[in-house]
């Protein structure tokens, strides 16, 4: 099971297991952990938990919420990261026997998803046996000739119809808060959905969403909050 590791001033008060969906973080004795210091807004941040994924949210706090010193407003969480919250620290631990040292950091999956698409083009890293000088080399193709393929949802109903996003980053979330919201969060293995808030859970294809996450397919319909909307690739 993951947890939060509370310290402060480099002494650890508490251990918090995130054993619920939901963990809020605040000033308020209403929140999960409660922090009471005039640096914490009443609802500052929260961590939602599905399966093995955990993500940080700032929920629109005064003096912000901080992931390894970076400033964030939605973190999906590694193992070891260390989340300030005024002069608080938490450390989160990853469930697991131990944390996978070599697995990439959220920025790296984004670089190796953008650089394959060119992997074709590579020329060899060996230079040619001839000791004489190298031929000329053909003319380089351009970077552009390599086209790359990008996930995007495209909203049908309602109306923002026709409007389009493309997911760039590794934590997207979608819906109306307080009503129903979702999450679609960037794997080396695809796209994935997953429910966050809300008595009602997403569907897909016309089927409910269940409670784990679900990759998404190439042109499967999605609907939140009322709103349909189309999941698909395209290249650009």
């Amino acid at each position: 099971m993951a947890k939060l590791i509370m310290s402060l001033d480099g002494s650890i008060i508490r251990e918090i297991p995130l054993d619920k969906e939901r963990v809020t973080i605040g000033r308020k004795p209403t929140n999960d952990v409660q922090i009471e210091n005039l640096a914490v807004s009443g609802e500052h941040a929260r961590v939602v938990t599905i399966l093995n994924d955990s993500f940080l949210e700032d929920l629109g706090s005064t003096n912000g919420t901080l992931v390894n010193g970076a400033p964030v407003k939605k973190h999906i969480l590694q193992s070891n990261d260390l989340i300030e919250i005024g002069k608080y620290k938490l450390k989160f631990i990853a469930e697991g026997p131990a944390p996978q040292a070599a697995a990439p950091a959220a920025e790296d999956m984004e670089k190796t998803m953008v650089l394959r698409p060119g992997a074709s083009v590579a020329r060899p890293a060996t230079p040619p046996p001839v000791a004489a000088p190298p031929p000329a080399a053909p003319a380089a193709q351009p970077a552009a000739a390599a086209a790359q393929t990008v996930a995007a949802i495209q909203v049908i109903s309602g109306p923002g119809a026709g409007k389009e996003l493309e997911i760039t980053k590794n934590l997207t979330t979608l819906g109306k808060p307080g009503v129903q919201v979702a999450v679609i969060t960037k794997r080396p293995q695809g796209y994935f959905i997953a429910h966050v808030e809300g008595a009602k859970f997403p569907i897909v294809n016309g089927a409910t969403l269940e409670a784990q996450a679900r990759q998404l397919n190439d042109h499967d319909v999605i609907e939140i909050a009322g709103v349909k909307m189309e999941f698909f690739y395209k290249t650009r």
